[in-house]
């Protein structure tokens, strides 16, 4: 049993309020995943810089700063809790193989031109404290709570999961063919840093987009290539998308004003919202793609 959230703004009005109001949900969501906790949150930025999500676990700030200035120049690095945002004009698989090569101890996150990543084991209140959740603003965002099942409680075993640009995954439930699936894509290129199912449910739709596959056909694709029981929402820089299998066995509950769409595994993850008393509440069909934004 596992909590997903997941709030995307149609207008700018609550922009500067998308922390807030995502906080609220992960923490409401506390007791269907106390074991670790995780968000993504998408801006509009610049189109030149990409950003990168790093999780420096136990290295020093100010020492990591210093040796991948020398290998990446006019990087900036932003510090928050033991997770760094990276931002540079360099293309991605060059500072992937930097990172990869010369900092073993540092996991990438995420990366993309809109796209920041946080995640970490503890309580889920614990964690939007130490990430301060409550200060960001965005257009969307995605987040998850986990009780672990089938891997181990770390940091790498923690949603959101994002193996493509701009892209992420957050997932409750199960899949059950995720062994094969795994080795499949990793045949095609695609590399897993963790034995979590819901990283291969990430790579699936990586790889799909990659091939120029729409985020609605990869997802409406999953309902007969992918084993098990689960709802997924899947984030993309533009917006994101919620499907549940056709046996639907795992909750969910959109609310959906003209501000706003929210997406939680229960309701009472959006109590708190502005005007949710006057939204569309609905739970989503089973085996129906649900997108905004895309």
């Amino acid at each position: 049993m596992c909590g997903i959230v997941g709030i995307y703004l149609k207008t700018k009005k609550f922009e500067k309020n998308l922390g807030k109001m995502l906080s609220g949900m992960l923490n409401n969501m506390e007791s269907r995943g106390p074991d670790s906790a995780g968000f993504a949150i998408y801006k509009d930025e610049s189109k030149k810089l990409y950003k990168f999500s790093l999780c420096i676990n136990d290295l020093n700030f100010n020492s990591f700063k210093k040796e991948i200035s020398k290998k990446l120049k006019k990087a900036k690095l932003t510090q928050i809790s033991d997770h760094v945002i990276l931002k540079t004009l360099e293309q991605p698989k060059k500072v992937i193989k930097i990172i990869n090569s010369n900092f073993p101890k540092v996991s990438i996150v995420g990366y993309g031109r809109s796209i920041e990543i946080f995640k970490q084991v503890g309580n889920p209140k614990d964690v939007v404290k130490k990430f301060k959740l409550d200060s960001f603003s965005g257009t969307h965002g995605i987040g998850h709570t986990r009780m672990a099942t089938e891997s181990a409680i770390t940091t790498d075993g923690s949603h959101p999961y994002s193996t493509g640009e701009d892209e992420c995954l957050v997932h409750n439930g199960s899949l059950s063919n995720h062994n094969n699936l795994r080795r499949e894509l990793t045949k095609k290129g695609n590399f897993f840093n963790s034995e979590n199912d819901t990283e291969v449910a990430a790579g699936y739709v990586s790889n799909s987009l990659s091939n120029n596959k729409s985020l609605k056909d990869t997802l409406t694709s999953s309902l007969k290539d992918l084993d098990g029981f689960y709802t997924f929402i899947t984030g993309t820089r533009k917006g994101f998308a919620v499907v549940r299998d056709e046996i639907a066995c795992k909750p969910a509950v959109i609310a959906e004003t003209k501000n706003y769409v929210a997406i939680a595994s229960e309701f009472q993850a959006m109590a708190h919202l502005p005007d949710v008393n006057g939204a569309k509440i609905f739970e989503p069909e089973p085996g129906i793609v649900y997108s905004w934004g895309n």
